[in-house]
């Protein structure tokens, strides 16, 4: 029998979508919910916010204030003018961990996921928090979990090691 993986973390989920903020299917937070439970995170909530700076900076300093150790959002991440979750996420980060945010644009063009390279997506610690934004698209979550479920296990070691 499989051993459950090691606990990475506590984790929340943001869903930056207007039409999941008012009461349509989310397809994203169920998948990125799996996907890090399938990297040793414990996921607390899923939340779905509008594509509204505030609305988004809200919920992100819930997460940290709530002490989780990940705070992953989706979507919000490209150009259009209501993608403004990199503005929302710059605001409440302490410091930008800028390797992180390069893997995952790097991972998805290596995969051929277009939006990936569009991505304006950040990440960074806030407190004692890793925040990380990805991309909307199923294939973008897919190689940007892939990516990123080691990473946050070792920065969120590393910060759990600082705190003692």
């Amino acid at each position: 029998m499989e051993q459950p993986p090691e606990l990475a973390g506590r984790a929340l989920v943001v869903v930056v979508d207007d039409r999941t903020a008012h009461g349509d299917e989310d397809h994203s937070g169920p998948l990125v919910t799996e996907l890090l439970g399938e990297g040793g995170f414990m996921v607390d909530a899923v939340i779905a916010v509008e594509a509204d700076e505030v609305e988004i900076r809200n919920a992100l300093n819930m997460a940290v204030i709530g002490g989780v150790d990940l705070v992953v959002s989706v979507g919000g991440t490209g150009v259009t003018p209501r993608d403004v979750t990199p503005e929302a996420t710059r605001d409440i980060l302490d410091r930008e961990v800028l390797g992180i945010a390069e893997a995952l644009r790097a991972s998805g063009l290596s995969a051929g996921i277009s939006d990936a390279g569009l991505s304006r997506g950040l990440a960074g610690i806030s407190g004692s928090t890793l925040v990380v934004n990805l991309p909307g698209s199923r294939a973008a979550l897919r190689d940007g979990m892939a990516t990123l479920n080691p990473l946050a296990a070792a920065i969120i070691g590393e910060l759990s090691r600082l705190e003692i």
